[in-house]
């Protein structure tokens, strides 16, 4: 490969520093070198995710190298052995390189039982998955490096929406996705290379919005939002022996399967047997009681029309009724008529887009108990839709086109 296909292949290869930023960058390293041989990651990239501000910086590659010692990230790679459930239901994978030489990664975000897996798992199991990925990452820099001659870094993240759907509205495991997030970022600064977001379904934006505040002015400059029609854009960055034969390329299992399941995890439901009574995720569950012979009424307000409503609950030992209510005319309008739920057996879950502003009540159904109350566990909250300011900070990802005529051309899922 020559020199000028390594530049254009490599578009986001790290930009020359000006005088005062290699000064600034010397300062640095004359700062950190105590714990500099404590860390396997390069230090200049701490400097580069605060701005060159190296008492920022410094303090963040500190805190780093104190999480690491900590979270023993140093013996990952030999020790780590990844849990049952997570090894058979965690999707995703990675499949070879990218033109450039980076690892590719595809996710398979609308494929991701998250609800079953944070049930049957705690939310350590997922961050030391997460930081397996990063330290196995390192390492093949290093081996890419030297097999192609030239410095090899950051990741090519294809990630695939398709199948996603308001199910992703779910509080509890977005707040475990930006966890992970801000930690990976807290440790692995500029590791990603760009960012393929391909079969984009029409709550991205929304999901765009909820993670917007961890992502940098440089990381937006390495997402690029396409529909269906991503053959073209993946082949940009991958050549098609590396690229999964159901993405557009050649690559393919020993048995032909396009979808490279031996290299990426496909997920699927999580069966129940997998379920664990004391995780992390019933933490996350506020709790109620509702009298035996009552119901209970939870009203949340909806300020904005198109404003998605997502809700889950269970009971313990025994079951109750369900149902949606719209405060109309000083009455209940019932939007879901009150039904009997086995909520003590499978944790019920729903969504709903409220197409008027207003007050809006679960109501939870013990009124043919005369003799028991019932213990509720709950989590419920309501998602607003899209600032035109964010569709317009959407639109430059989209690039060739806008988000509305992508998302009425490539529309994956439905509201």
């Amino acid at each position: 490969m020559t020199d000028s296909e390594i530049n254009l292949n490599n578009n986001y290869a790290r930009k020359p520093l000006t005088a005062k930023e290699e000064k600034a960058l010397q300062q640095f390293r004359e700062n950190v070198k105590d714990v500099v041989d404590l860390i396997n990651y390069d230090v200049e990239k701490f400097l580069r995710a605060r701005s060159f501000d190296i008492k920022k910086a410094e303090q963040m590659l500190r805190t780093s190298v104190e999480f690491r010692q900590k979270a023993k990230v140093d013996t990952l790679l030999k020790e780590y052995k990844i849990p049952e459930v997570m090894d058979k239901y965690l999707t995703g994978g990675f499949c070879g390189h990218a033109k450039d030489g980076s690892p590719i990664r595809v996710e398979l975000y609308g494929n991701i039982d998250l609800k079953g897996l944070m049930r049957s798992t705690k939310k350590s199991d997922f961050e030391r998955n997460k930081l397996h990925q990063c330290e196995w990452t390192v390492n093949d820099w290093a081996e890419q490096s030297k097999k192609l001659g030239y410095p090899v870094d950051g990741m090519t993240v294809i990630c695939d929406m398709g199948n996603t759907g308001t199910s992703a509205l779910w509080l509890p495991g977005i707040k475990m996705h930006l966890g992970l997030v801000k930690m990976l970022e807290d440790n692995y600064p500029e590791m990603l290379k760009r960012l393929l977001v391909i079969n984009a379904p029409r709550i991205f934006p929304i999901l765009y919005r909820i993670s917007r505040p961890l992502i940098s002015e440089d990381t937006k400059q390495k997402i690029h939002v396409k529909g269906g029609d991503y053959k073209d854009l993946l082949l940009r960055y991958i050549d098609p022996d590396n690229l999964p034969a159901c993405y557009g390329g050649k690559l393919t299992d020993p048995d032909g399967n396009p979808n490279c399941a031996s290299m990426i995890g496909q997920g699927g439901p999580v069966p129940k047997e997998f379920y664990l009574e004391n995780t992390d995720f019933n933490l996350q569950l506020q709790t109620a009681t509702v009298p035996n012979g009552d119901k209970l009424y939870l009203e949340y307000i909806v300020e904005r029309k198109g404003s998605v409503l997502s809700w889950e609950f269970k009971t313990e030992d025994h079951d109750i009724g369900f149902g949606l209510f719209y405060w109309e005319n000083e009455k209940y309008k019932p939007i879901l008529p009150l039904e009997r739920t086995d909520s003590n057996v499978v944790i019920q879950d729903g969504t709903y887009t409220c197409d008027k502003v207003g007050k809006y009540f679960l109501c939870f159904d013990n009124s043919f108990s005369w003799t028991r109350s019932k213990k509720l566990r709950y989590t419920c909250d309501v998602f607003a839709p899209v600032e035109t300011s964010m569709i317009t900070e959407i639109n430059k990802l989209v690039g060739d086109c806008d988000w509305k005529t992508l998302s009425e051309k490539f529309e994956t899922t439905h509201l």
